[in-house]
């Protein structure tokens, strides 16, 4: 997805559309931690994937009684 398609989702699921201001930022963050890939496509239209980390961590925040924790 771009962030286009992100934000417009977003507003479907809350309600609410988040500013530019707001998605792009987070995006770069998201990257630069490792959960998305970036990729430009047909010019300047950045499209972005979740990466194995960001998977992973989607499936723990979707489901966090699924954790087991060690000492």
């Amino acid at each position: 997805m771009h962030g286009q398609e992100l934000a417009d989702e977003i507003a479907k699921r809350k309600g609410g559309k988040p500013s530019p201001g707001t998605i792009y930022p987070a995006l770069k963050s998201l990257r630069e931690m490792g959960f998305i890939n970036s990729e430009e496509k047909e010019g300047k239209t950045i499209v972005y994937s979740p990466t194995e980390r960001g998977k992973n961590a989607l499936r723990i925040a979707k489901h966090p009684e699924s954790v087991c924790l060690t000492h």
